[in-house]
Formats: C-alpha cells, structure tokens, sequence
C-alpha cells in the first residue's frame, strides 16, 4: 500500500508499504534522483514480505514526497525526516540506506544515535559528502554525468541521466524497471538534483559510534559510489560485516536480487534475535 507521513517542517513524505504490522520492520531508504519503487525487486520477495514488513520513503523533493523549495543543504532535515519514517515503522527497526540514502543514514544517527535501531545496511552508499570526503568517493560514471544532469534544459539533463541509468549496472535490467528508474530521475526537479549536492559534511566519528549490527554490500564494478566510499565506512565501523560482489555495480538490489535479498534476510534474522 502506499501512504505517507509528515516529517521535518511539514514536508509530507510518500512511503511504500508491504507486511503485517506487528512484524519487525526494514526501512529502505533510497538514493539521488531515485524514489522508493527501485526497492521493487524486495518488495516482491515472497519470502522477504512474510517475515519482515517492508518501509520504503521517498525522499523529500523525490516520488510522492513535497518539493520543497529549500532545506535539501541541512543536515537536521534529513535526520528528522527519517526519524518520522521510523516511528512510522516501530522500534527497532533495520535501515537499508542506498547511494544517497546511506547519507541520509549517517545524519539520522549524528543526531538521533542507534536507540531506535535494530541494525543497518549500506548498499553502494555514501555516508559523507563535500570534496576530498574519503567516505563520499564518486565513481567515473557519477562525474561524467555532471553538471549535464542537473540542467533545466530537457536535451541537455535527458540524455546525461539516460547515460548515467545505462551506467548504474554492470549487466542489463529488465527494460521496464530500467525505464522507471528513469523516470523517477526526471520526476525530481532539476534545482533539487543540484541541492543535494550543496553539502559538506563528515561522518568520521558517526561511524565509529556505531553499536548495533551492520552490513555493508557493495558491487565491485560500482561506477557511480566508488568501492572505496564502501571499504571507508567498513573500516570505520566496528564489527562490521561487509559483502563485496563481485561483477555488480551500482545496484546489487537489482543487478543480483536472490543473493541480495538472500544476505539482506539473514542479516535481519540474525540483528533481530
């Protein structure tokens, strides 16, 4: 079901529902110029959805979410957002951050900490940003498609997120989900593609604070987070548990669904009991 929650500064935030309510939760959080329905190949796991109830936000100024004109700079706003998303989907919850969304993760805990937390997952993410940041590494895919991607002009921002779609995997997709993807990356405005980017933050010390269970997964032919960004966080947070697929890039959700979904379960069976 789809539904929505107001988060920070009465920005609604559309969010994708599947599972029973009284079973324990997986927040996904999704990535730049994405929106929830690129977690579709978790939602329809059978297997998943009986066992977990499925949380999955769209971002503020992303899928059914307000577009606010400001905020996307203030770390706060992200921290709250998520926030409202949690108390949504109940104590203890596990957090799937992807791309941006393990950004969004990382202001979440500098702010709120692990209390309402049962473990979290970095999927291709970054969890800092700002130049020279080691744990916000782009790959060669992410800066050629700058700034093309970010412009009002449709022959010039069309064919750079076509480019930057095509380069988000390492083997093809299904054509209708590579084309939804592609039109959650024309949904969101091009001011608000730009914004995200208009931060300088670290998380050095957000990481070493980690205790809960964590995850990291990262494609090794990731061409839009550098595989670095993955190894930075893993280095940073203790006893961690990182998985590293091999020929995947930047969507191993999607790329290698049963093995993901296969180590997403395990790790939420072994962080929940």
């Amino acid at each position: 079901m789809n539904t929505e929650v107001v988060g920070s500064g009465g920005v609604r935030l559309g969010l994708r529902v599947e599972g029973l309510a009284n079973t324990r939760s997986l927040v996904f959080v999704h990535g730049w110029a994405q929106s929830s329905q690129a977690w579709a190949p978790q939602f329809a796991d059978a297997a998943l959805v009986d066992e977990f109830r499925l949380v999955a936000m769209d971002l503020r100024g992303h899928g059914k979410s307000d577009v606010p004109v400001h905020g996307y700079d203030d770390s706060r706003n992200w921290a709250d957002d998520l926030a409202t998303v949690l108390e949504f989907a109940g104590p203890g919850a596990i957090v799937v951050g992807w791309s941006y969304g393990g950004l969004v993760l990382a202001d979440y805990l500098r702010v709120h900490g692990t209390a309402q937390l049962a473990g979290i997952v970095l999927v291709g993410a970054i969890t800092e940003i700002g130049r020279g940041r080691a744990g916000g590494r782009v790959g060669p895919a992410m800066r050629a498609a700058m700034p093309a991607a970010l412009s009002d002009e449709p022959q010039v921002a069309v064919p750079a997120l076509v480019t930057f779609g095509e380069a988000m995997t390492s083997r093809p997709l299904p054509g209708a989900y590579a084309q939804a993807l592609l039109g959650s990356s024309l949904s969101v405005p091009p001011s608000v593609r730009g914004a995200l980017f208009r931060r300088d933050v670290g998380s050095e010390d957000v990481l070493a604070a980690i205790d809960v269970p964590a995850l990291v997964i990262h494609g090794r032919n990731d061409k839009i987070v550098d595989p670095s960004a993955g190894e930075y966080a893993a280095g940073k947070i203790p006893g961690v548990r990182a998985r590293w697929l091999e020929g995947v890039g930047h969507l191993p959700f999607a790329e290698a669904p049963a093995e993901f979904n296969a180590e997403l379960r395990s790790f939420a069976e072994s962080s929940f009991a």
